[in-house]
């Protein structure tokens, strides 16, 4: 039975690089599958998918008010799709997360999004927070903060390496990005004070 998967992470936790080795299992065994990226990622070559250990693929592009379902449909109607695989996933908007829910429940055909959870101010994109209202199964893909713990949130660095705690949600960029725990992060974006544990005998 067919299932829409969210598989999610912060930066550099491999996911395209995941999205790639699954589309390339399904090829190898004479199945096809088709691929999306969003339209205004281009750190690739615009319509590719790209990671940082060299693997690509060419894909689909998507962008705002494209009908998904109607893609899919399209090109069923001259070849076989085996799965769908969508990465930078968080870009999506809620219409789009219920189009391809339909390409699993009305066409039968899984659809695995790979994305981002957060944005750098630990807010929910549009597309991840209607992935985890309607995905059958998430996925936490994991990596791991500066102190060794799991990494869950990230913080956008300015020209100058500083932390950036305003501006717009979606600035593409992989070197502006660094990943890190929940604690480190509340350090970085100055939330915490290490004064408010005095008399609790921890600093």
């Amino acid at each position: 039975m067919a299932k829409l998967y969210f598989h999610y992470a912060t930066m550099n936790a491999g996911k395209s690089t995941m999205l790639l080795q699954a589309s390339y299992n399904y090829r190898e065994r004479g199945m096809s599958t088709m691929l999306f990226i969003a339209a205004l990622d281009d750190r690739a070559g615009k319509g590719r998918i790209g990671s940082r250990i060299g693997l690509s693929s060419e894909a689909e592009t998507f962008a705002e008010n494209d009908d998904l379902f109607a893609r899919v449909s399209e090109r069923l109607r001259h070849d076989n799709i085996h799965c769908v695989f969508v990465d930078e996933a968080q870009f999506l908007d809620e219409t789009q997360v219920w189009q391809l829910a339909r390409v699993v429940d009305r066409l039968d055909i899984p659809v695995m999004c790979y994305g981002l959870r957060v944005d750098f101010q630990g807010r929910l994109f549009p597309g991840s927070q209607a992935l985890l209202a309607l995905a059958d199964e998430l996925r936490e893909v994991r990596t791991i903060c500066r102190c060794g713990r799991k990494a869950t949130m990230v913080v956008r660095l300015g020209p100058d390496g500083k932390v950036l705690k305003e501006g717009a949600q979606v600035v593409i960029g992989d070197t502006q990005y660094v990943s890190l725990c929940r604690r480190h992060w509340e350090e970085e974006m100055g939330r915490w004070r290490g004064e408010d544990l005095v008399g609790f005998g921890r600093r």
